[in-house]
């Protein structure tokens, strides 16, 4: 069996999420329980922090483990989901999980799972906990895949965990509203188990509050006392303010279960983040004159944060009239020429709440992830062109992305993004 073979199988005989949707949703934690107790539940031979939320969970996943990092613990990271290769969702001190140790699980556990006819995501998650225990590392920071209280992920016994906010995404899954989405959200909370939340609503702090209090777990709310990092953080745009503040009220608990992490190590974890953990596609820059950045925001919980990010032309002055007719202020600097928007979604996401955020004087390229989920360029073309948003259809995101380099003068700025996938596919074709 080849490493080529492994995916093939993981990806066509159990059900993706990317590919499926709800379908591949496995509700409920039998399969993962079976298979934790097949192979010896593995994650109770280390420590765990257990990091939900809609958004900017991996941005602090990812910040956590670059700080235990630095401090000499050996740190096994579990995200999703990946962008170039299926690997990135499992790594040792930044290292990706070698080809040879996923050809050799799928090809020696396959008889047992099938039976179980588990999910693709349960299955990973299987083998990240073993992994992670082969490589007997001290400490996991576990991404929740997806919700939290069914996740699989939700059978660890983590340190601390982390809620870094709720906004409307998977309802269909979660709930329809913002207090359901934080009930899914909580059920990561456990007895006696402090927990931080980045971002609350008058609707979703009772949730939290309830939750917590009736497991008498220490809970923070990150807003309640804002702060500032004094020192370089390395992820930018404006979401990863609001993650920094979440990530400055974890530290007490990181340093009680992990006292060899200094002030320096908070530093330097901060600072050399992408260094450590190789973590990609939040307000990267990939190239300037033109400058071109991605992002893998992809609901309007992300695109809150991307748009106000985005730089004005002079005459906007400080803010932006959307396409939904609000003016938002923006953070970026002046750009001296015209602002192009590589733009793709998945069908079940919020289309049309994302493109009442997004300003008029952009010119667009829609394109099409290779993902089945992803909406036809020419349909988000329609549904754009309701918002006032004009621009060309391409039926790949390497299409689109060549036509807006070709277009763009030096001073332009190009943005990439809509979905993780659009991402995923941008920086596979840079390859």
């Amino acid at each position: 069996m080849t490493y080529q073979d492994a995916l093939n199988y993981l990806y066509t005989r159990t059900p993706l999420f990317q590919n499926q949707g709800a379908g591949a949703y496995k509700e409920g934690l039998s399969n993962t329980l079976a298979l934790d107790a097949h192979f010896g539940h593995p994650h109770r031979s280390y420590k765990t922090i257990h990091v939900a939320g809609t958004n900017g969970k991996g941005s602090v996943s990812h910040t956590l483990a670059s700080i235990l990092q630095e401090a000499g613990y050996r740190v096994g990271l579990y995200t999703s989901p990946h962008l170039v290769d299926f690997r990135e969702r499992i790594r040792v001190n930044g290292e990706m999980i070698p080809k040879r140790r996923v050809i050799d699980f799928v090809r020696k556990e396959k008889a047992f799972f099938e039976p179980l006819y588990p999910s693709f995501f349960e299955v990973v998650t299987a083998l990240a906990f073993k992994y992670f225990e082969e490589q007997k590392v001290d400490v996991a920071v576990i991404e929740v895949g997806l919700g939290g209280r069914l996740d699989c992920t939700n059978i660890i016994q983590p340190e601390f965990c982390v809620i870094t906010n709720i906004s409307f995404d998977h309802v269909a899954l979660l709930g329809d509203t913002l207090a359901k989405i934080a009930s899914e959200k909580a059920g990561i909370i456990k007895p006696h188990v402090p927990v931080v939340v980045g971002e609350h609503t008058d609707e979703t702090r009772p949730v939290f509050e309830g939750k917590a209090n009736s497991l008498h777990s220490p809970i923070i709310f990150s807003e309640d006392t804002p702060q500032t990092a004094p020192f370089d953080v390395e992820l930018k745009g404006l979401c990863q303010q609001k993650n920094t503040n979440t990530l400055l009220h974890c530290l007490p608990f990181l340093q009680k279960s992990f006292p060899k992490v200094t002030e320096q190590h908070i530093r330097d974890g901060f600072a050399h983040v992408i260094e450590n953990t190789h973590l990609m596609g939040r307000w990267q820059t990939l190239r300037t004159r033109p400058t071109v950045v991605c992002d893998t925001g992809h609901n309007v919980g992300g695109f809150q944060y991307i748009v106000r990010s985005l730089p004005p032309a002079p005459s906007q002055g400080g803010g932006v009239q959307t396409s939904g007719g609000q003016v938002l202020p923006l953070s970026g600097g002046v750009r001296g020429g015209l602002l192009r928007i590589v733009l793709g979604m998945v069908n079940d996401k919020d289309v049309s709440g994302v493109l009442s955020m997004l300003p008029h004087d952009a010119t667009y390229y829609f394109c099409q992830a290779s993902v089945a989920r992803a909406l036809p360029a020419t349909e988000m073309q329609q549904k754009a062109a309701a918002f006032g948003l004009e621009g060309r259809a391409f039926p790949t995101v390497a299409a689109a992305y060549r036509a807006a380099l070709s277009d763009a003068s030096p001073d332009d700025f190009i943005f990439v993004g809509g979905s993780t996938f659009v991402v995923a596919d941008l920086l596979s074709a840079r390859k």
